[in-house]
């Protein structure tokens, strides 16, 4: 058995899942953004909002750290490499949003957001874009 397969496989599995919750809850808060609040709907955003974000997006987001940090262990040798130096940076980036994200989740639980549909619109292609780059570092691998 590779080990190295397999812990790429489950890397590869945990940044799917996170990429789908990055994409996802900003999507749900541009409907939610146009809610009124204290409706039914409103309240059933906010429990989709909460199980999206505490148990696909935080341990998917764990996972795909912790997969990634072993498959370096496993591999020393790419620290070297350019390409994975801006990769972590990206990655940093996708993690600081996701915490970003988690903060709006608790702004719109207690009914006091104050942004717009169309500013989650917005952020909702920065996930997106930053997956763009990362993949094409990890493929074309260019530095």
């Amino acid at each position: 058995m590779e080990w190295y397969g397999i812990i790429k496989s489950l890397h590869l599995i945990s940044v799917i899942a996170w990429m789908v919750g990055l994409l996802y809850l900003p999507r749900l808060f541009v409907y939610h953004a146009n809610e009124d609040t204290n409706t039914s709907t409103s309240e059933t955003f906010k429990i989709m909002e909460l199980r999206l974000y505490r148990f696909i997006m935080n341990p998917a987001m764990m996972a795909t750290w912790g997969f990634g940090i072993t498959l370096l262990c496993m591999n020393w040798s790419l620290a070297s490499n350019t390409w994975l130096h801006i990769k972590f940076f990206l990655i940093i980036l996708l993690t600081v949003i996701h915490h970003i994200m988690g903060y709006w989740r608790k702004v719109f639980e207690i009914d006091k957001n104050k942004h717009s549909a169309s500013f989650f619109r917005i952020m909702n292609e920065i996930p997106t874009i930053l997956m763009v780059f990362v993949i094409f570092l990890v493929i074309t691998k260019p530095f």
